[in-house]
């Protein structure tokens, strides 16, 4: 903790505190007392004065008072959801770090599911995505050091570190028995909020990959972009990717969210009892067009990501697909503390428009769509591969090619805007979302003719 040069120090000033908690809360009361001493902080808090006093006075080497305060802030923060947690000075400079979009280590989001270390997204261009570190990916190790009994703190603080240098982990796959061991180059990992691009048929497909300060002007200028190059006729629809999105600023999912809805409510938060803490709401300023639109989820859309898909969805703006989100539906606020840390507490939960909890149960897609594992496509390429086709029988007719009609239906479905191999290559849900959102584009166009 940071020490004060005026006054007396805390070394002579935690003896005359324990001896005042200690007169507080540890003194005998009578019957007509234990009323008020059960409502009462004071005699826990005698309880703990009590115990640094021994651990100051009795330990068997001397002790480290900062040391001793930071743990048994980290305890009680720790005896509370995994969210409430305690940042040391260290710490709280790296989750700054963090929101501005830039920092050196392996590039991955972690956190914990079902008692495992658990990558949440990995950077684009980073170490982690370099190596082949994929999302859902466990660390058992770190440093030679069992990932499982860690805390997340240390695992960041572990990743992290000076350019150049190196971090050994290992990592267990689904699908796969054996670890997989690696050794990354930390690097200074600059985090794209937002990636975008336009499809054939003036479909703009916007990879949101978190919510750090400068997303939703990220998100304007790429939207922006985008309909100068579709030209006269402009955007027809669009695709919000929010896959392996970990979250981040509340306030970006508003604004962005906010994009795309005219009016009501866009996420509720309540604290204890209930009460409502905070209501965001829509404003039709600056509202995009109606285009028809999807979102993409998956498990480990987060947080930030939630609330997007969950009001979109409430307001039915846009078709969510994919797999149910990871259910991080609580809000955390951050409290400087005196000694250059911060007190990252869990004060409310997220709402969606429809009042529905985020909280451990996440954002239900409107169509179901899961990921192809790894195995499923290598076997599927294997099959085709492997797959007796006309062409290989002997004595087999040749193509007739006198005619225009002859063309490969590919090319004549590529003028079409149909080439989603090329597109969004073994992306099955990318390939869904994209054939959905074209259904929907094609009603339109018949209702209007």
């Amino acid at each position: 903790m940071r020490r004060s040069s005026k006054g007396p120090s805390r070394s002579s000033t935690i003896p005359v505190l324990v001896a005042l908690l200690i007169g507080l809360g540890l003194g005998r009361l009578g019957p007509a007392a234990a009323d008020t001493e059960t409502a009462s902080p004071f005699r826990n808090l005698g309880v703990f004065a009590r115990a640094l006093a021994h651990l100051e006075v009795g330990y068997v080497d001397p002790v480290d008072q900062d040391a001793l305060i930071q743990g048994a802030i980290r305890g009680m923060a720790g005896s509370l959801d995994p969210h409430t947690i305690y940042l040391d000075p260290e710490e709280y400079r790296t989750l700054e770090a963090d929101t501005e979009g830039r920092f050196a280590g392996i590039g991955v989001e972690i956190s914990w599911r079902d008692g495992w270390l658990v990558v949440l997204a990995v950077f684009p261009g980073g170490p982690a995505d370099r190596a082949g570190i994929l999302p859902g990916d466990r660390f058992l190790t770190l440093e030679g050091h069992p990932a499982r009994d860690i805390r997340l703190q240390d695992a960041v603080r572990i990743m992290r570190g000076p350019p150049g240098t190196d971090v050994r982990v290992s990592v267990r796959r689904e699908g796969r028995d054996d670890g997989i061991e690696l050794t990354l180059t930390r690097a200074y990992v600059e985090v794209t909020p937002v990636e975008a691009r336009l499809l054939p048929g003036r479909v703009l497909h916007v990879r949101v990959r978190a919510f750090q300060a400068n997303t939703t002007s990220t998100l304007r200028a790429a939207i922006d972009a985008a309909i100068d190059e579709a030209g006269r006729e402009g955007l027809a629809g669009l695709m919000l990717d929010l896959r392996d999105n970990p979250g981040g600023l509340l306030r970006e999912a508003v604004l962005v969210s906010d994009e795309f809805l005219r009016e009501g409510t866009i996420v509720t938060t309540r604290g204890r009892d209930g009460r409502v803490l905070q209501s965001a709401t829509a404003h039709a300023r600056g509202t995009r067009p109606d285009w028809p639109m999807v979102v993409l989820v998956n498990g480990y859309s987060a947080s930030a990501a939630e609330i997007v898909a969950g009001a979109l969805q409430d307001h039915r703006r846009a078709l969510v697909i994919g797999t149910t989100t990871f259910g991080k539906g609580s809000v955390q606020n951050l409290v400087e503390l005196p000694d250059g840390g911060a007190l990252k507490m869990t004060i409310a939960r997220y709402f969606t428009p429809t009042g529905r909890s985020i909280q451990a149960t996440g954002i239900v897609p409107d169509v179901e769509v899961p990921a192809l594992s790894e195995e499923i496509l290598r076997r599927a390429r294997l099959e085709e591969q492997g797959q007796l086709r006309e062409a290989d029988l002997r004595g087999h007719l040749d193509a007739d090619t006198r005619s225009d009609a002859a063309r490969p239906p590919r090319e004549a479905s590529r003028e079409r805007g149909q080439g989603d191999d090329d597109l969004v290559g073994d992306d099955h849900q990318a390939r869904i979302a994209l054939e959905t959102l074209r259904a929907i584009l094609a009603d339109r166009a018949r209702r209007a003719e």
